[in-house]
């Protein structure tokens, strides 16, 4: 059998392979899918991608499976671990900060000012596949980002560094990673001027230099043997898919429940009204990853979230359902209970993401602002991930966040309509939406749509 693209999304511990035709005509089609452990500590990753391979031709029912593409997504390894350092917290640091979160980046430690002796030892310990400085807006305060740049380099890790800062410091700062034999990346300034976000060229950099260096991290220096297409972070390819689909819907926000983690893509510039309220700038893509709501290997943090107490109420067996959580529930009971978990995951990482009205008093009385993500103009909520595409009320719990408290929080409108990622691909379409946007947007639809 002869498919035109595979995409292949290596976790760090399962390998997804999922196959399209009719790439390029006027109706693309979702083959199907198969999965493997990952194979990074048996240093090659392709014994996992031969093996989802096998997997897919067993499921598809033939001996024979060929292949024109392969595209891949990686969170193997690690993921894409990044530090970020800046200048001022709530300006270039944060500005840099979302340009990393939208790019897919694991961020393991962030900095405002001029880094110190033990902020060096914890990014030796850290050892990031990126390091990204930013600081300054464009022809302002300069020192900072130069004092780190220097700093960074005299712990001679071999590790590329990108550079988002002052454009007035990138002579001077192309000169101390030549003179160190560091790979720098130069890119627009993230936070050009005062209240003004610049992020997706920095985004776009990060993508690519993740490409360029993930075949070095341990079990991938082979997977060019089979891929022939990019390879992009996983989360930054759902941000993909969900930027692509904002443009032909409408504004939306996108749920993704893990084992470790739950991810938020929300896409909205948000109300006017509500902008004009807002007293620093959000990024027209924004993500959000809460580390301590997975509903596996986190699982712990959400029950102590909720209460034991309210659990065994639900859940007369709460202690032997904490002493025996799987990865794939298979009772009933594990199920409901899962979904009790994923309920509380997402309406948690929700409140987390979404911004909120604050009134404020001075010497001219009440004033009312607004700080963080607004989300009243979502029209679509949309699931995908393990959780939130195969649990049995999936539909029902992503509804309930049409039911939450609104009071101050800029949280989606009760008109939102909600949908699930039925084929559970998403992230597979967003690295495909790189080469072929028309065809990856036809089958996000298609796996929205599927069954209505």
């Amino acid at each position: 059998m002869r498919i035109d693209v595979l995409v292949a999304e290596i976790g760090s511990t399962t390998t997804v392979i999922n196959a399209f035709n009719g790439i390029g005509s006027p109706c693309p089609k979702f083959v199907g899918q198969g999965q493997a452990p990952t194979s990074v500590l048996e240093g090659d990753v392709t014994i996992g991608l031969k093996g989802a391979l096998e997997d897919l031709k067993t499921n598809l029912k033939v001996v024979e499976l060929t292949y024109s593409e392969m595209l891949a997504t990686s969170s193997a390894a690690g993921g894409l671990r990044m530090t970020v350092h800046g200048l001022v917290y709530d300006m270039t640091v944060r500005a840099a900060k979302e340009a990393a979160l939208g790019a897919g980046g694991i961020i393991k430690m962030v900095t405002a000012g001029k880094l110190r002796r033990t902020d060096l030892k914890n990014i030796r310990e850290i050892n990031p596949n990126i390091i990204l400085i930013a600081g300054g807006v464009d022809y302002g305060e300069r020192e900072t980002a130069l004092y780190n740049m220097e700093q960074v380099v005299s712990l001679n890790l071999d590790v590329p560094i990108i550079y988002a800062g002052n454009i007035e410091n990138q002579e001077e700062v192309t000169e101390i990673c030549d003179e160190a034999g560091v790979k720098l990346y130069l890119v627009d300034n993230v936070y050009p001027k005062v209240d003004v976000l610049n992020i997706e060229p920095t985004r776009r950099v990060i993508q690519s230099v993740f490409e360029e260096h993930i075949i070095h991290a341990p079990g991938m220096s082979t997977v060019r043997e089979m891929v022939t297409g990019p390879i992009i972070p996983t989360p930054g390819a759902v941000m993909e898919a969900a930027k692509l689909l904002k443009n032909d819907l409408g504004d939306l926000v996108i749920f993704d429940v893990g084992g470790a983690t739950t991810d938020i893509h929300s896409v909205t510039e948000g109300s006017e009204e509500i902008n004009k309220m807002l007293i620093s700038p959000e990024p027209y893509a924004k993500r959000t990853v809460e580390g301590d709501l997975g509903v596996f290997v986190n699982f712990m943090h959400i029950v102590d979230k909720i209460g034991l107490k309210e659990l065994k109420e639900e859940f007369p067996n709460i202690e032997q359902l904490t002493k025996h959580v799987k990865p794939l529930p298979e009772t009933e009971e594990e199920i409901e209970f899962i979904e009790r978990l994923t309920k509380e995951a997402v309406l948690t990482s929700l409140d987390r993401h979404a911004g909120t009205i604050r009134y404020i008093y001075g010497p001219t009385g009440k004033k009312t602002i607004a700080e963080g993500k607004d989300l009243t103009n979502i029209k679509y909520i949309i699931g995908t991930g393990g959780a939130l595409t195969r649990l049995p009320r999936r539909i029902s719990i992503l509804r309930s966040v049409l039911e939450m408290k609104r009071g101050l929080k800029l949280y989606p409108g009760n008109d939102a309509k909600v949908l699930i990622d039925n084929d559970y691909i998403f992230a597979s379409l967003g690295v495909l939406s790189k080469k072929y946007p028309k065809d990856a947007l036809k089958l996000m639809k298609k796996s929205l749509y599927k069954n209505q």
